[in-house]
């Protein structure tokens, strides 16, 4: 199947979507979401509370919901000509708790400062998961729609907490943001 960005918009939405129904659940329990703080130097935020819910992987979902703030604070950060990317050296993953029900998530997410806006990056997502190996070459292919022409994924190292969370992080030029930013 051709993964289109209609699909990649639409798969986004179906995850983020079924967070949100677990998130409203877990409210109903008298739990919070994560919060997650972003300034122009980068993002940091933890999840506390269950492993799953209803079937649901909610804390490594937690990782999505990162992904969506970044991504958003990287094209504020362009709008206002503040052109940024992520540090991938700088990034920080804790966990505890994996295998009790009940786990602490934690990111730090840096940004850095670059001089041209076709060096910045405004989106961003993430390949991972608990005690397997992510499917990366998947996820290219899945990314590769959202591409300008001639830009490439920009991939960390894979990440990985003593309890087994295992990440790699992705930044790439938006198109409709960074348009002028194609390569011939």
């Amino acid at each position: 199947m051709t993964m289109t960005l209609n699909h990649l918009q639409l798969s986004t939405w179906v995850c983020c979507t079924a967070l949100t129904i677990a998130w409203s659940s877990l409210n109903a329990q008298s739990l919070e979401k994560p919060e997650i703080s972003c300034t122009d130097q980068g993002c940091i935020g933890t999840y506390v509370g269950p492993e799953f819910l209803n079937g649901l992987d909610v804390a490594h979902q937690f990782s999505n919901t990162m992904s969506a703030a970044v991504g958003d604070k990287l094209k504020e950060l362009f709008d206002n000509k503040l052109y940024s990317k992520v540090d991938f050296e700088g990034i920080k993953m804790t966990t505890t708790g994996m295998g009790s029900g009940n786990v602490k998530y934690h990111l730090d997410i840096p940004f850095i400062q670059v001089s041209e806006r076709c060096d910045a990056y405004t989106s961003f997502d993430h390949c991972g998961g608990w005690n397997h190996t992510p499917a990366i070459a998947s996820r290219k292919k899945q990314l590769s729609s959202a591409l300008l022409k001639g830009e490439q994924l920009d991939i960390s190292e894979l990440k990985t907490t003593p309890e087994g969370l295992e990440e790699y992080w992705i930044q790439w030029k938006n198109r409709s943001k960074q348009k002028e930013c194609v390569k011939e």
